[in-house]
């Protein structure tokens, strides 16, 4: 959608990907007024036949926990965003932040220095 205008995007075959058919087809996105069809998660005609069966039933998933209350509907990201992992864990993160007064040594089985310390005295050690 980088170089598309709003008018491309509004033409695009917005599908409900929440409520598949048994065909394999999907419904057309929103509600009629007194609809008892659970809360929609529209997604264009596209992207949805990329994507994962697991990926929209996250999707939808997350939509419905998202439970719109107002009058406005409440937009969820489409895919999760990944957390990224810690890097080696808390270990790793005590030897990154270690600012004691170790120049370098072992402080309870954990390898941890301080770098300015070690700057400092490079030619005296």
């Amino acid at each position: 959608m980088a170089k598309k205008g709003l008018r491309e995007w509004v033409k695009e075959r917005w599908v409900d990907i929440g409520a598949p058919k048994k065909d394999g087809k999907y419904q057309p996105c929103g509600r009629s007024k007194g609809s008892k069809r659970k809360y929609p998660k529209c997604v264009p005609l596209a992207k949805a036949t990329r994507m994962t069966s697991s990926q929209k039933a996250s999707a939808v998933k997350r939509k419905r926990a998202a439970s719109n209350t107002g009058p406005k509907p409440t937009n969820v990201a489409t895919f999760a965003k990944r957390k990224k992992a810690a890097d080696g864990g808390m270990i790793k993160q005590a030897q990154q932040n270690y600012r004691g007064s170790y120049i370098s040594g072992d402080l309870g089985g954990v390898e941890v220095s301080n770098p300015s310390l070690k700057k400092y005295y490079k030619g005296m050690l």
